[in-house]
């Protein structure tokens, strides 16, 4: 065993240099994959088809590349800002069809799945630089100013978790300094346990349960899991931004609670500026004596290093993540084994996302006990839950787990703009779930949106007016699902094709979409495929006779 974890850890730092040399690779010229990926996974000691995997997995690495790159948002938020208009706006102002680069080699023009600006869409990335608004293409073209505004973030609890930085200015590092000098992992583990905190990436797996797998295991590493997916969802994106120092206090604490050396934050790339901040911070915190400056050094403190991601959805999926850390494509893997026996290098690993760290100093500072107050039973604590651009009032929200959702609708969201009629509303992402426009008395917890055929997820909230037609947002699901399935399990790779060529074709599904949804849902390999059927079934019974068919 002792000899595979070394072979492992040797092969593991070679997918490191390949991925940083498929990046310089890429960035070096516009020609594709098959002509520089080989070269780079050579330069890493490695087979050509350990290069050309991820190369032409990832979206960042095969997309043609010119001397501008613009990435266009096409996710279920900005394509409700705009009824899917923008895309087209934007290739006839910049002269460029999207996956190809202009005959000057000087513009490429790429698709992607959300850039965290759901609440100010359309929106696209011109290089890493925002740009925000109804005007997109103009703002691109340059015939108006860009705009891209900061996130508008409430708390409605009166004492905020999540938002005590950002909107009261408490500084997470002091919890840090006064737990690794007067608590032992085990005090972490028992107040997290207390505290009853769940994951908030969607899964809701028990933190406590998930540390306590790997505490007194050798090489552990704690990965916090910034590859933000679902479209509709900036929470993520919120917290690496404007409180990198309670993400990074609470992923120190999750690698002390676990007796880990090592951690690491994967951010998505669609994230310039999240990982910008993320790495200053960690190297401000260095220079401070809150983090070690090397695995070897580390202790107590551990050591932290900032990954960029390379555009996939499914690589937030925590196997699929652990695989992209590990330089190869980002599918998932089957389990058991579980990570946490068997994970990043075959050594133990947790993966936690950035909200759910983000929730650890306070529960460290207040107690377990304090937070267990908070939400509801069995579903403790407080959410960040993002409100789109079709809102009156769009931004993120702390609530309380278990708050109503027409309560979050209508009072903090303020209804739709204009005074328009809410149709549907689609929560916790692409796979997540709708609920009717007149059918939002559910608390918000992950049970009671079950009961209704939705899924809480990030808690991204996407709103549609009637200007919307439904088989439009029915082929833009099917189009996600087909776009980002990683490809590894038939179930998931040939159903979201087929269903997306039915969805294509005549108003109803036929006979046979009613086997197709059940061998996604039962035989997929992970969340993404079984979750694409019930997302169909949700959004069938939101809208009821116009949908006829869809909704088995």
């Amino acid at each position: 065993m002792d000899a595979l974890r070394e072979l492992t850890a040797r092969h593991g730092g070679r997918g490191g240099l390949l991925s940083a040399g498929l990046e310089r690779a890429r960035s070096g010229t516009a020609e594709g994959p098959e002509e520089w990926a080989p070269q780079a996974a050579e330069a890493a000691l490695l087979p050509a088809a350990a290069g050309l995997g991820p190369a032409t997995f990832f979206a960042d690495l095969a997309a043609p590349r010119g001397e501008r790159h613009v990435r266009v948002c096409t996710a279920t938020a900005c394509f409700a800002a705009r009824g899917g208009r923008h895309l087209a706006e934007v290739e006839w102002a910049l002269g460029v069809v999207a996956g190809t680069v202009d005959e000057g080699g000087s513009t490429s023009l790429q698709t992607v799945h959300c850039v965290g600006f759901c609440y100010a869409g359309p929106a696209a990335l011109d290089g890493t630089l925002p740009r925000t608004g109804p005007d997109l293409a103009d703002q691109l073209a340059g015939r108006t100013d860009p705009r891209a505004p900061g996130i508008p973030a409430a708390d409605t609890t009166g004492a905020p978790v999540l938002l005590a930085g950002i909107v009261g200015g408490h500084s997470a590092w002091d919890v840090w300094r006064e737990a690794v000098a007067g608590l032992r992992p085990e005090d972490v583990r028992e107040e997290t346990a207390l505290a009853g905190l769940r994951g908030r990436g969607g899964a809701g797996f028990p933190v406590a349960d998930k540390w306590a797998a790997v505490a007194g295991k050798p090489d552990t590493v704690v990965v916090a899991n910034g590859d933000e997916g679902d479209p509709g969802s900036y929470a993520d994106r919120l917290l690496m931004e404007e409180d990198p120092e309670r993400v990074l206090t609470g992923l120190a604490l999750a690698c002390f609670a676990c007796g880990a050396r090592r951690g690491t934050v994967l951010v998505r790339s669609e994230y310039p500026k999240a990982t910008a901040r993320l790495r200053h911070e960690v190297e401000r915190a260095m220079e401070a004596g809150d983090l070690a400056p090397s695995v070897e050094t580390a202790g107590p403190r551990p050591f932290v290093e900032i990954v960029e991601g390379a555009g996939s959805y499914v690589s937030g999926e925590e196997t699929a993540l652990i695989a992209r850390l590990e330089g190869a494509r980002g599918c998932a893997r089957p389990r058991p084994p579980y990570p946490t026996d068997h994970g990043l290098w075959d050594a133990p690993t947790v993966v936690n996302n950035v909200e759910t760290l983000a929730a650890a100093p306070w529960i460290v500072a207040h107690g377990g006990a304090s937070y267990v107050r908070r939400g509801v039973t069995d579903e403790t604590g407080t959410k960040l839950v993002c409100l789109s651009e079709r809102f009156a009032r769009p931004g993120a929200y702390e609530v309380e787990l278990g708050t109503p959702v027409d309560e979050i609708v209508t009072r903090f969201g303020g209804g739709l703009k204009d005074g328009r009629e809410l149709v549907a509303l689609q929560i916790g992402g692409p796979l997540g779930g709708f609920l009717a426009g007149t059918a939002l008395d559910v608390p918000l917890t992950t049970a009671a949106l079950a009961e209704h055929g939705a899924a809480l997820g990030h808690a991204g909230m996407v709103a549609f007016d009637a200007d919307t037609d439904p088989y439009e947002i029915l082929r833009h699901v099917w189009e996600f699902a087909a776009d980002e399935s990683c490809g590894a399990c038939s179930p998931c790779r040939v159903g979201t094709r087929r269903g997306l060529a039915l969805a294509q074709g005549l108003r109803g599904p036929g006979e046979s979409y009613e086997p197709l949804a059940r061998l996604m849902g039962e035989a997929s390999l992970c969340a993404f495929g079984r979750r694409v059927p019930a997302a169909v079934r949700s959004l069938a019974r939101a809208y009821g006779p116009a949908l006829e068919g869809w909704d088995r």
